[in-house]
């Protein structure tokens, strides 16, 4: 099975490992599985890297490693990706999730979340 990481799970998944619920932690682990990172999570974690709000020594080092230790495939922002987003309701505010939200739904993808607000959208969530 193919899964779409949200941000915060990608990073618990290579520092916090505990954070994770048990069965996403499994996913995370499993060889059969394989993981999927949107470049907008890339792109969320190197903003808040910029703006001190998340401490990564040296992200844009680090980043593509923690992604090789996960197996993980960056997967791009495409266009239909974008044009999704607009048959989503206002729900979230925050864009990288709204837009992780659009690309699961259009690669037909479950994404790994934990996100209260993400789990409202008629997309499938685990967790």
């Amino acid at each position: 099975m193919t899964y779409l990481l949200d941000t915060a799970p990608f990073l618990w998944a290579v520092s916090e490992p505990g954070r994770l619920s048990r069965r996403a932690r499994r996913i995370c682990e499993s060889p059969r599985d394989t993981l999927v990172l949107s470049v907008a999570s890339l792109w969320e974690t190197m903003i808040k890297c910029g703006v001190g709000g998340l401490r990564i020594v040296n992200p844009a080092r680090t980043l593509p490693d923690w992604v090789a230790a996960l197996g993980a495939r960056v997967l791009a922002v495409e266009a239909a990706h974008a044009y999704r987003l607009h048959e989503l309701p206002p729900i979230h505010r925050d864009p990288f999730d709204r837009i992780l939200v659009a690309q699961a739904m259009a690669e037909d993808l479950p994404l790994l979340t934990s996100d209260q607000y993400i789990r409202q959208y008629p997309v499938r969530c685990i967790w």
